[in-house]
Order: C-alpha cells, then structure tokens, then sequence
C-alpha cells in the first residue's frame, strides 16, 4: 500500500499488522503492546519498567523491526561516556582535519537498553535529540532522521546497579510502561516457542517482518493529528492533570506535558481503534502510563502502601468526566 493512499481505517488495519508481527516474538500483554505502539503514532518516546528477563529488549527490538526503520541498540554501562551516544569531534591526522563521528543515535529507533544503569550524565546525553530531534556538535546542530524515537527500557530502581532518571528526562517520555511477569498459559506458550527447534534460550526475531515502510509510517502518524479532539475532552484532561497539583497524596504533580500527552496518546488510540475522534474512556485508559512517570507520591503515602498507579486511580474515580450525553460535547459521525 502507498504511504498517500492511507486512510484512517486502512491505517488501523496497517497497525493490526504491526501487532501481529509483534505478537510472533511477544506473547501475551495486549495492553503493553497497544501502549506502546499509540506511543509511536504519537512522536514519543517510550519508557518500559521490568525485572530483567521478562521480553522489554524483545518487544522494542520487534517493533522497530515491523515498522521499517533502522534501528540501533546500545547497553547502558556504568562506564558508558555521553559520546558513546551521540558520538563527537574527531582528528583526521592521516587528513589534518576534524571530522564528525554520528553516534548510534543517528537512527530511527534507538534503543537504550537498562538506560538507569548509567550515571546521570551519559543520561543526559539524550535531552537534546528527545526533545530537538536533534545532536549538537561545536555549535553545529544535526538533525536526526525521520521518524525517530528513543525506546527505553530500565530495571526497577531498587535493583541494585542502577541511577534514578532526573525528572527532566522522565517527563520527555511520553508514557510509562510497566512489563509484569506473564501468566501461567502466556509462559508455557514462550517456552514451547523457544524450545522449537532451537538450542538456545532466547525467542528469535527472524520470524518477524517488516510490514511498513518508513514514509508509509511517517503518513500514519500525520493521520493522527486529523484526529478530532473535543473540548470537553481536552477540559477533561487538563482537569485531570491539575488535580494532581493540589493533592495530599502527592508530593509532586504533573506540570502541562502531561495534558499534552494525555490527548496526544488519546488521538493514537483513536486511530488504533480507527476513530477519527477522542473520546473520555481514551483518557481514562491512559491516565495512568501517561501520568505515573510525571508524578511523586509522598513519603507519607508510600508508607501507606499507595504508588503512582493506585494515586492516578483514586483521581480518576473523583474527577467527572464529560458523558455522551453532554450537550457541549460534539461527536463527530466516522
């Protein structure tokens, strides 16, 4: 299919096929993957939180792989250097000159892989190209290609070996992805597949195929800005994001990127789903991973046993969402 002739419903349908290839490697968390590929439809970047072992490295490698672009993965290290990452200013001495090494970077989707395994200023290294899609060298800007996105995983902080991401950094990421041990039914399945015919211990990508083209995902992702957001919805979310600033519960709040990326994910869903509006339950189901990374809970509720996900869950249940019904409310017909 060309990239020109893409509609909303046809790009559903290219989505479902980005899914499936997906799900040849990935088994199981439907949810996950849904997140993470609205995620992509909206610019983002994406952050994925698990225990080592549990795919996040699979599924970042699959999904690179079924959307067509290039892709570049580097394992943060403790000894890993800013320059490792976008690269720097060499001397030629065969040539007398200074040239310029692009790191791996300069890619589609970079893969940082454990990214809190390194120290605060290898992570900085990645503030301009998330937010300027874009790497500095001696004043002169490059820029990266298009599309690019950072794909993150990192291991829960209390493992040992690892550096809280600054809270600059955490809010460039679009959403917050929390990867759970598979279910009974979902493990026997991955080892099955693993055991056929291979000797090794790790589920292979050959079997996935790329089934977009770059130009063909960069039209997709144009078609998410088509999407209708209504006011009420966009009042919703901002109502939303602002009662996290004025709560006990936490200490932190989210500033105006998380209403952004509120109806920037909500549009995402939208076209999975292949609306051409968004609607209130598009907020609700993305409150939370959009959310949980862009707000602190207090100590004092931490020792409660309350965390981001259950804090952003009491507000969703206290904060009235626009009904269907709502006259100020405008659905637009597909």
């Amino acid at each position: 299919m060309e990239a020109e002739k893409y509609t909303l419903h046809s790009a559903a349908a290219a989505m479902e096929m980005v899914r499936h290839e997906i799900s040849k490697v990935f088994v199981g968390q439907r949810a996950l993957v849904d997140n993470a590929l609205i995620t992509l439809l909206a610019g983002g970047h994406l952050l994925i939180e698990g225990v080592p072992g549990l795919g996040k490295t699979l599924l970042v490698r699959a999904l690179a792989m079924a959307i067509g672009g290039d892709s570049k993965r580097v394992q943060f290290t403790p000894d890993l250097m800013p320059s490792d990452i976008t690269g720097n200013i060499m001397l030629d001495v065969r040539e007398g000159n200074f040239i310029t090494k692009k790191g791996p970077v300069f890619t589609h989707i970079f893969i940082a892989d454990e990214i809190n395994r390194s120290p605060a200023k290898t992570q900085a290294a990645l503030f301009e190209a998330m937010q300027e899609f874009q790497v500095s060298f001696d004043g002169t800007a490059y820029p990266l290609p298009d599309p690019f996105m950072v794909l993150a995983t990192e291991n829960p902080y209390e493992h040992e070996g690892t550096y809280p991401l600054p809270d600059a950094q955490k809010d460039r990421f679009l959403m917050k992805l929390l990867i759970d041990y598979p279910s009974p039914e979902e493990e026997k399945t991955m080892v099955s597949s693993v055991l056929s015919g291979n000797v090794g211990a790790e589920l292979s990508l050959a079997g996935v195929e790329k089934v977009l083209s770059t130009d063909e995902f960069i039209m997709i992702r144009h078609l998410v800005s088509s999407i209708h957001s209504d006011p009420a919805v966009i009042d919703y979310a901002v109502r939303l994001v602002q009662a996290t600033r004025n709560n006990l519960v936490m200490e932190i709040g989210s500033g105006p990127r998380g209403s952004l990326a509120l109806i920037r994910c909500a549009r995402g869903r939208a076209l999975l789903q292949g609306r051409d509006f968004i609607i209130p339950d598009d907020i609700k189901a993305l409150a939370i991973p959009a959310l949980r990374h862009r707000i602190t809970v207090s100590a004092e509720s931490e020792l409660e046993g309350i965390d981001e996900a259950r804090a952003l869950s009491n507000l969703l249940s206290k904060i009235e969402a626009p009904r269907g019904d709502n006259p100020d409310m405008e659905i637009p017909s597909q």
